[in-house]
């Protein structure tokens, strides 16, 4: 009787704490250094919406380049480790040696990120999205200070689970005989011949299969991910560590659908790697002309590989950056066509067709939508009542917070939570908590064991947290 009563006494304690921590975030909802120190010290659970490259932050970056005397373009600010055509590349020994180091310093950090940005010289869009290929290089052989960096970070800012979409995989199979399926495929597309179009992609599949796809993945699976992960020991008491692969929006059909099944074989196989994406400007013209035979691709996969997750872009887009008619469908496209576990993004729900149903269809069938506020805000200028976040709320869809692109957009989780309780005060503590679980409940971790221990240790963090209150 004794330890039923302890029970009981612990949980009506812990439920005072959290309706304590509750009366002091609606206290401080217009204070962003009170709910700064707030969110801050609260637990956070995962972030599912994440991108390796766009989340280190550029000071490392570029202690990296400059380390490695890689070459300057002195007008782009991109950076190779090789020298290029033209008078633009300088290696940045020479400028270091002529003492124009620290002024081309402050002038990369401002194309390899948000930092100084004041909405007026350049399109906040194209200097997000053009960022991304200036660094890359310094990116590569260096993906483990960059894994540590993320690491370190999440922990001190009580993130518990980071699920980041790391690499595509590098896959040097030839497609040049298999040029003339790309406008056969587009031409299929056209009408909307979902049939021909998966018996293609059938020829396709037997295709890549035949020439060792499954090498390509199990190379990138067991030396590359797997010896990184541990050799870094990446997850421990404090933080796990999961990943997704990706392929590219922008190439051409045959290939991207080359680099999906190799992704998929990759996912399959290997209890690292917990699902697929697919990335780059959702408005691109290639992007745009192909998204529904890429939601087809994605459906085929599926079909072959039933057990793998996959989290889509879909409704990054936004009135005045595309045609009114193309806000109507993406997301519907990614749901109903691709069958996607999880939607990033999603900011152009008010304008798809049916949303309402789209949205009970999504509450219904638990696929939760990745919200990322301060991206959402720098890259479309969507932000506040412009945001459909409560309309997700409102219909029952699950939420999850994330970052998006934490170092290109100079930002991190705290701040995501921040702009939430900011902006929308008829979101409660409450909601916010389940939010965090959701963190953890919908991520495409594998293993029943390690999701189970990630949301008893968010309990131990909560009851902590919540403890500050108590008076």
């Amino acid at each position: 009787m004794k330890i039923i009563y302890t029970f009981f006494f612990s949980i009506l304690l812990q439920t005072a704490f959290a309706q304590s921590a509750e009366n002091y975030l609606e206290k401080i909802r217009n204070n962003e250094a009170d709910l700064t120190a707030f969110f801050a010290q609260m637990p956070k659970g995962g972030d599912l919406h994440h991108h390796y490259s766009g989340s280190i932050y550029t000071e490392p970056l570029l202690a990296h380049a400059i380390a490695k005397d890689f070459y300057l373009n002195t007008q782009t600010m991109a950076v190779s480790q090789e020298k290029q055509l033209g008078s633009d590349w300088v290696l940045f020994s020479t400028l270091q040696k002529n003492g124009e180091l620290d002024a081309y310093k402050q002038k990369i950090i401002q194309k390899w990120s948000a930092k100084d940005y004041n909405n007026v010289d350049y399109p906040s869009d194209k200097l997000f999205f053009e960022s991304f290929m200036k660094f890359e290089p310094a990116t590569q052989g260096n993906f483990e200070a960059g894994l540590l960096e993320i690491k370190n970070r999440a922990i001190k800012e009580n993130v518990s689970y980071i699920e980041t979409q790391l690499s595509t995989i590098p896959c040097d199979i030839k497609t040049d005989d298999l040029a003339t399926y790309n406008a056969y495929l587009r031409k299929l597309a056209a009408t909307k011949n979902e049939k021909a179009v998966m018996k293609s992609l059938d020829s396709l599949y037997a295709i890549f299969i035949q020439k060792d796809a499954k090498k390509y993945a199990a190379d990138f699976n067991t030396n590359f991910v797997t010896k990184m992960h541990a050799a870094l020991k990446i997850d421990d008491s404090q933080f796990t560590m999961r990943y997704q692969n990706f392929v590219l929006r922008f190439m051409e059909p045959v290939d991207l659908f080359k680099n999906l099944v190799v992704a998929f074989i990759s996912a399959d196989s290997s209890p690292l790697m917990t699902g697929v994406n697919i990335v780059s400007p959702e408005d691109g013209e290639t992007s745009m002309k192909d998204y529904w035979l890429h939601m087809v691709m994605f459906k085929y996969c599926h079909s072959r590989f039933p057990k793998v997750k996959y989290a889509m872009h879909a409704g990054e887009l936004t009135l005045g950056l595309v045609l009114p008619e193309e806000l109507s469908w993406h997301i519907n496209a990614a749901v109903y066509i691709a069958g996607a576990n999880r939607i990033g993004h999603g900011v152009d729900m008010a304008y798809e067709d049916k949303s309402y149903d789209l949205m009970r269809y999504m509450a219904k069938n638990n696929i939760p939508v990745e919200i990322n506020l301060a991206s959402n805000e720098f890259i479309l200028k969507v932000k506040e009542n412009r945001h459909p976040i409560l309309l997700y709320k409102e219909f029952g869809v699950p939420i999850v917070i994330s970052t998006d692109d934490a170092g290109i957009l100079r930002t991190n989780m705290t701040e995501q939570y921040v702009l939430l309780a900011k902006r929308y005060p008829t979101i409660s503590y409450i909601d916010i908590k389940q939010f965090v679980y959701n963190s953890i409940n919908y991520s495409f971790i594998q293993d029943a064991r390690v999701k189970k221990q990630l949301v008893q240790d968010l309990d131990n963090r909560f009851k902590a947290f919540e403890a500050n209150f108590k008076n």
